[in-house]
């Protein structure tokens, strides 16, 4: 049976057109991870409050929807900090996540390899550790569906320096593989062959087109985020030429940084390309969103604009 979840979405100084396209956005989201939405509120707001994030009168509101509905989870389209969440769970009685855990949740459940497992657990623990001050609600849930997957409790109730050692830890595994990939992508440039990376907004048909490009049978769903690790195949092209082609992890508004920066290793293949395809999606209602979202994980990245070609998909 799958959680039942309400949504709050901020209309962000009556900017009703993005409110709507973040809406759908986090619908699509908390499909991905498992959950059924059963309602939204789109709350106008100026600046957050710095208790409950919302005005107590909204958040009665939504705690009297929770009730009525029957929900397991309400889900902020915002960062909450550790004290609005745990003041706004005391009002709504149901379990409280944001946009940035709803996310790890669905890496958490998505990824299959090491590298990935361990990328999503560095993203995890760097996301929690500024929020593991006292009593908190973290280790109060953990085990209790989406938003509560990853390190555990057992590491969760270690102090803050063991969970830095973790951390730490976690950095230098992912530095090796890291150095690893590097020197498996200078190897193919040794065999004098471009690298061709797929690169775009996550669910643009990325994977689907890698698979008919190269014969490969990666994964591909109409769902976010239903690619984490990184393949790479050869790519024959015309006049007998040959690439190598890789698909990459999609990328989505307002990607947490620590998750960026924990899936670097991941993305060498977008850094390390001689060109990278921008697979965007025709049907998006909101192409100016998605290009600026995309390219600012590329500039966070350090990738150049001139290497990247646009491929409309769809």
């Amino acid at each position: 049976m799958r959680e039942k979840a309400i949504l709050v979405i901020f209309d962000w100084d009556k900017r009703t057109d993005d409110a709507q396209e973040s809406a759908g956005e986090l619908a699509e989201l908390s499909k991905a991870a498992g959950l059924e939405v059963i309602q939204s509120f789109i709350c106008p707001l100026r600046e957050p409050n710095a208790r409950t994030f919302l005005g107590r009168g909204k958040v009665e509101e939504i705690a009297q929807a929770a009730k009525d509905d029957e929900a397991d989870t309400v889900i902020f389209d915002s960062d909450l900090s550790a004290t609005q969440q745990r003041n706004l769970e005391e009002i709504l009685k149901v379990k409280t996540i944001d946009r940035t855990q709803l996310i790890l949740d669905i890496f958490a459940q998505r990824a299959r390899s090491l590298e990935g497992r361990l990328q999503v657990e560095l993203a995890q623990l760097q996301y929690l550790l500024p929020r593991l001050g006292g009593e908190g609600i973290y280790l109060s849930r953990l085990g209790g569906g989406v938003g509560t997957r990853g390190p555990g409790e057992q590491k969760l109730e270690m102090d803050r320096r063991h969970l830095r050692e973790r951390v730490t830890k976690l950095g230098g595994e992912l530095k090796r593989i890291q150095s690893r990939r590097q020197g498996a992508i200078e190897k193919k440039k040794e065999k004098g062959l471009p690298l061709i990376s797929l690169v775009g907004y996550t669910n643009a048909g990325k994977s689907t087109l890698f698979n008919r490009l190269t014969a490969a049978n990666v994964l591909a769903k109409d769902q976010l985020f239903s690619t984490l690790d990184t393949t790479t195949r050869l790519l024959k092209l015309p006049g007998n030429q040959k690439a190598f082609l890789a698909d990459t992890v999609g990328f989505v508004r307002r990607l947490p940084h620590h998750l960026v920066e924990s899936f670097q290793a991941t993305l060498e293949e977008a850094i390390h390309a001689d060109i990278l395809l921008h697979v965007l999606d025709a049907t998006s209602t909101d192409i100016p969103g998605v290009l600026e979202a995309v390219n600012g994980v590329l500039g966070d990245l350090g990738v150049s604009k001139e290497n990247v070609i646009l491929l409309i998909n769809k």
